[in-house]
């Protein structure tokens, strides 16, 4: 039986015909910094530079340091083009709890805020629940990210509470 209900303009189904793939990686703990390097030269090269290309790279980040903190030790990173979004997965192997927190934790607490921040800075987050592991997805609108270096639109603002400057 098929499930012929996805959404094919929807980037984060299944990848489509014309999502092009830019990067697929193992990372391990060793290797989580080269990885940040290689994924901000990748965004940089697709033109998603100033706060919202180190913002796409730090959500990545979080959710790489998480899989690697409670996922197993270990994931897979796969970044892809579909049309006008980047579309960026963290896959691990780790058991999860029922409940995965987007949420942010207290302050008093260390640590627990990887996923509210990849939330908040980039344009999309999904979290799937497999069998064998989470994969989290997060997404960012290439054209309106560099068409306007505002706030990009469906995405909740920086997580700092500050206003970006404006020109003029």
């Amino acid at each position: 039986m098929t499930d012929d209900t996805a959404d094919p303009g929807d980037p984060t189904s299944a990848p489509a015909a014309d999502a092009v793939p830019l990067l697929s990686q193992d990372f391990t703990e060793a290797t989580v910094t080269a990885l940040r390097h290689v994924l901000h030269a990748h965004v940089t090269a697709l033109g998603l530079t100033g706060d919202d290309g180190y913002d796409f790279v730090l959500a990545v980040h979080e959710l790489v340091t998480n899989a690697v903190r409670h996922g197993g030790g270990q994931g897979r990173l796969e970044l892809r083009r579909q049309q006008d979004v980047l579309i960026c997965e963290v896959v691990d192997q780790g058991q999860s709890p029922a409940n995965l927190p987007v949420r942010l934790s207290e302050v008093n607490t260390a640590g627990g805020r990887g996923l509210w921040l990849a939330h908040q800075l980039a344009g999309g987050l999904i979290l799937t629940r497999r069998p064998d592991g989470v994969t989290a997805t997060v997404t960012v609108c290439l054209e309106s990210a560099t068409a306007d270096s505002a706030v990009t639109p469906g995405r909740a603002g920086r997580p700092d509470g500050l206003a970006q400057d404006q020109p003029g």
